[in-house]
């Protein structure tokens, strides 16, 4: 399943709008069409329960339950977050490899076994993303019977991501490489000013510094990394909310 652009999700509600309106009354695809343009996925959600797989608005559930599932995340109610994901998959279980995202709410809520099987099974359509491979490392330390030593034997071999700073970041998780290496992998050009580009890649530097030393334990400097993450070099993307959920969600704030 393709997730649907605005312009053609705007075209499918309108024509839903216009005549055919599936297994919804009129006045009840109307209320639909409005709440899912403004965002109230809630009542996109409650409106749409009884649709049929056949229904053309199951697309339009599925979207409001994904991205409320996101919203959840990102507001740091994690549970809330796996509950809407596991009802999305339930009712297309063909994304579920394709679902990191309910890998990262595994880490947070501690279901660590979990998630680790979420990450492996990304893997199978995703094979070249540094980032899947430290989220598994991360779940296989804080898994039953896990450590360090063990997540690094099996880390996943990643040849192919060219963002900067994935390969630093991934020969630091293997235990080759240096926080150092990230750090200047990622670093602005020294001209005073920070660009998109150069703040974004900052931003994935600070946080999976903070991740690493999380998962070594070492809480103040996680703690150092992930302010810079969440608050200096915040950037508004998935990852860069990652970092400020994770800062919520450990108390970090932001220094005065």
């Amino acid at each position: 399943m393709k997730w649907l652009s605005l312009l053609a999700l705007c075209l499918f509600l309108g024509s839903c709008a216009d005549a055919q309106e599936g297994d919804l009354a009129p006045e009840v695809a109307k209320e639909v069409m409005d709440a899912f343009q403004a965002g109230d996925y809630d009542k996109v959600i409650a409106d749409t329960a009884a649709v049929t797989a056949e229904s053309r608005w199951m697309r339009v559930r599925l979207t409001a339950l994904q991205r409320r599932g996101e919203q959840h995340f990102f507001d740091a109610k994690i549970a809330e977050s796996i509950a809407d994901f596991d009802a999305f998959i339930a009712l297309v279980p063909e994304q579920d490899p394709h679902h990191w995202q309910r890998g990262l709410s595994y880490y947070y809520a501690e279901e660590y076994e979990k998630g680790k099987a979420q990450f492996e099974r990304h893997q199978t359509v995703n094979s070249q993303d540094v980032e899947n491979a430290v989220w598994h490392f991360l779940c296989a330390v804080r898994a039953p019977g896990g450590s360090v030593a063990e997540a690094q034997k099996a880390l996943i071999l990643i040849e192919g991501d060219s963002r900067i700073p994935m390969k630093e970041v991934h020969d630091l998780f293997a235990g080759r490489g240096t926080v150092e290496a990230v750090l200047e992998a990622a670093k602005a050009d020294g001209d005073g000013l920070i660009s998109d580009n150069e703040r974004n890649n900052l931003c994935y530097a600070h946080l999976y510094l903070g991740l690493y030393f999380e998962a070594l334990g070492e809480t103040e400097k996680s703690a150092e990394h992930i302010r810079l993450a969440a608050f200096d070099y915040s950037m508004d993307h998935y990852m860069g909310k990652t970092a400020q959920v994770h800062a919520k969600l450990r108390g970090i704030t932001k220094a005065e």
